[in-house]
């Protein structure tokens, strides 16, 4: 198998998320790869909790250089693919290029891993249906829309993907994504 993965951002994708996600991958010895929808220095951004707000803030978060676009992803290299949360989803969910990448790393049978807003790129792709999941609290309305059940937790693993609310539970999702990615690909 393969020891590169797939990382998925934008503009206004959460700057620490995206960067744990290159780093940590790195650090266990794996070949990252971040697309975007063009090749170019992507805005970040930061998300934060503020005691008093309904929400998080947003602020300018460290930016990244994607690798390639989607145009130039071809599925059969990558070991699992990486579905980045912030606002960037909201927007590439209507990417017909990339919910093809998503649907063909279902197809293939591979591992999807998603964090935050990244829920909404796999309702989407129309992977939810039946599915146990967890994301950013904001969200889990659309993932329930189509079909989901979402659980407060840390991380959840249904069959091939594992999901996280936000970039504060690091920890148990990067946990059970490098299990996961020990394990046999499960049916």
């Amino acid at each position: 198998m393969s020891k590169n993965i797939l990382i998925v951002t934008g503009d206004g994708g959460e700057s620490y998320e995206t960067w744990f996600a290159v780093h940590r991958f790195q650090e266990a010895g794996y070949t990252t790869r971040v697309a975007a929808p063009s090749r170019k220095r992507m805005h970040l951004v930061m998300h934060d909790f503020e005691p008093g707000w309904d929400t998080y803030r947003e602020a300018p978060g460290y930016g990244m250089q994607s690798d390639i676009s989607f145009h130039d992803v071809v599925v059969d290299q990558y070991e699992a693919v990486v579905l980045i949360g912030g606002r960037a989803p909201e927007y590439l969910r209507n990417d017909a290029r990339l919910i093809g990448i998503i649907k063909e790393f279902d197809h293939q049978r591979k591992w999807i891993f998603s964090i935050c807003h990244g829920v909404q790129l796999l309702a989407a792709a129309g992977l939810l249906d039946g599915c146990k999941v967890t994301c950013y609290e904001h969200v889990r309305i659309e993932a329930e829309a189509v079909g989901a059940r979402w659980v407060e937790a840390d991380v959840v693993r249904d069959g091939r993907i594992v999901s996280a609310p936000t970039w504060q539970a690091h920890p148990a999702f990067y946990r059970e994504i490098f299990v996961c990615l020990q394990a046999p690909v499960p049916a």
